[in-house]
């Protein structure tokens, strides 16, 4: 199986405008937490957007028969790794100076988890995202990447597994995207940290973006880039979230339904949409989203 068109990814300024209004929600939320109140699901449309674009460039790895594991780990550690050891040494210098002896352990704690994209799983043992004020955890913002990160651990060999098994891709991840769902349900109402920080409950979102990705390459007649209405009811999701959720609403759980699938009904629109070309390709919008 080969895309029509898969040597070759065009370039969409209307996903950076998706990433900027992603990262601003959170910004946001932090800044003006009484009016953006549910700014913090900018990190799922994220999530969505990560499996989208990763999954894109191995599926077109795969086609080409260049997929190295070496070169994709290669590719993410020069993405990701001088912008964050920066951030962790600014981060350590500014803290040996304000910082009290208990509070500084914690700082070198977070630090250590940071580099071995573990902190989810440090922050979960602590308490929780909402259970102090934000500012006392400088790297708080650092448990998304560690989630991001613990799924490309295997999702690239999952990808060229079953490619060489000839896997029916869209049948083998869909009942994984319910189940991740399903256990983010039970996890949200039975245990909120664990809901919140897990891997497994946050997978679903990623692999939303994973199966638009096999999609757009393969069976673009079965997207939602016929329908006009998709990127209005994709956008409206977002601000409904934005606005909606509160810190106390019990998330992820199906609160998160609005930010994954706000975020998938765009992705998988027509890039000619006025949503698309005029608002997400918006050039502050892109600057945001490529900075």
């Amino acid at each position: 199986m080969s895309a029509s068109d898969s040597t070759k990814i065009k370039y969409r300024p209307d996903i950076d405008g998706l990433r900027a209004l992603a990262v601003l929600s959170v910004v946001g939320y932090h800044t003006f937490p009484e009016w953006i109140t549910g700014g913090f699901i900018g990190v799922d449309v994220f999530f969505v957007i990560s499996g989208f674009l990763i999954t894109s460039l191995l599926l077109v790895d795969l086609d080409k028969e260049r997929f190295s594991l070496s070169h994709f780990y290669e590719r993410r550690i020069k993405r990701i790794f001088p912008a964050l050891l920066l951030l962790l040494l600014f981060a350590a210098i500014v803290g040996w100076f304000i910082l009290l002896p208990d509070e500084l352990t914690r700082l070198g704690q977070h630090l250590l988890s940071a580099c071995g994209f573990v902190s989810n799983f440090k922050l979960w043992g602590e308490g929780g995202y909402f259970d102090t004020a934000p500012e006392s955890k400088p790297l708080l913002h650092l448990w998304s990447l560690a989630i991001e990160e613990q799924f490309y651990l295997f999702w690239p060999l999952v990808l060229w597994w079953m490619r060489r098994k000839k896997v029916n891709f869209l049948k083998a991840l869909l009942p994984a995207i319910a189940l991740s769902f399903v256990l983010n349900l039970f996890l949200t109402f039975h245990s909120p940290l664990a809901a919140f920080y897990s891997p497994l409950s946050r997978f679903w979102e990623l692999s939303v973006g994973a199966a638009l990705a096999h999609i757009a390459l393969y069976l673009p007649s079965r997207s939602f880039r016929q329908n006009p209405l998709s990127p209005v009811v994709g956008l409206t999701s977002l601000i409904v979230g934005f606005f909606v959720i509160q810190k106390t609403s019990p998330f992820p759980g199906w609160f998160a339904t609005l930010p994954t699938l706000g975020a998938a009904l765009l992705i998988s629109a027509e890039p000619s949409h006025w949503i698309n070309r005029r608002m997400l390709s918006n050039k502050i919008l892109v600057g945001i989203g490529l900075i």
